[in-house]
């Protein structure tokens, strides 16, 4: 499968197509991290606020800073609730734009395949943390069937199409999060996996929202337009609809957090 540098730009679109699935599985990451109120956050790739909404909503922050490569992106973040509260910036996850010791956690959310270096960006998130702050991340199980496309995927593959894959997408894998955790230097480590379900009104809905992903749709529309609808029908037959029509699917990913030492 061949490895590409992918971009969000999008915003709207990425609501319709992960944001829904981020802010489902980040509810049980920020559960389980289950942070003290009045905290100074950073939210690294920030994409369009699904998650820094959340830490918002539900964490009574003293400040939260996103950080996005994408205008596109960050122009819808602005327009959520969150950017009443929260600030918006463009920046590279790799050398953000802030002193040391800046924040009091630092999240990551369903982008470090996406970034060049992971190790890097673990390092920049660790410097703006203060000592005993919370570095942490969640990213879809990519290589292990978790990821919300891989009923699509799966399908591509049995027919010989290979759709361009994240630079890093080994880094979605929980023994490789462990890895780049234990090698930056971060104690108390813990790592979980987070399951979550989300349901479409249809299959022909869950097909529109699915080909808005800057990787499918434009792989779909390559194909033959018989072999498009063959990949179609392979799908609906691996996602039976319920009674009502409904299409209802889980997604896994793995979570990691740690502590700077301090």
């Amino acid at each position: 499968m061949a490895e590409q540098t992918i971009r969000f730009e999008d915003g709207t679109a990425y609501e319709q197509m992960m944001g829904i699935w981020s802010r489902s599985a980040g509810e049980v990451f920020l559960d389980w991290l289950a942070p003290a109120r009045g905290l100074r956050w950073i939210d690294v790739g920030c994409g369009n606020g699904a998650f820094t909404e959340l830490l918002v909503e539900r964490c009574a922050p003293a400040e939260v800073q996103g950080i996005d490569p994408s205008d596109g992106q960050l122009a819808f973040a602005r327009t959520r609730l969150a950017g009443r509260q929260a600030q918006f910036r463009q920046g590279d996850a790799m050398a953000l734009p802030f002193a040391a010791s800046s924040f009091d956690a630092a999240a990551m959310a369903l982008v470090i395949v996406f970034v060049p270096d992971p190790a890097k960006s673990i390092a920049e998130m660790i410097r703006v943390v203060k000592p005993g702050g919370t570095v942490a991340t969640y990213m879809w199980d990519m290589q292990g069937g978790g990821f919300p496309m891989y009923p699509i995927l799966v399908e591509m593959r049995a027919m010989g199409v290979q759709p361009p894959r994240p630079p890093q997408v080994d880094a979605s894998r929980i023994e490789v999060l462990r890895g780049l955790w234990a090698d930056s230097g971060l104690e108390a480590m813990e790592a979980r996996e987070i399951t979550v379900y989300r349901t479409f009104p249809s299959f022909d809905d869950f097909w529109r929202i699915k080909m808005t992903a800057p990787t499918l749709g434009p792989t779909v529309e390559a194909m033959a337009p018989v072999d498009a609808e063959a990949l179609k029908a392979r799908v609906r037959a691996r996602l039976p609809a319920d009674a009502d029509g409904r299409i209802t699917y889980a997604a896994r990913a793995n979570a990691i957090k740690g502590r700077r030492p301090g």
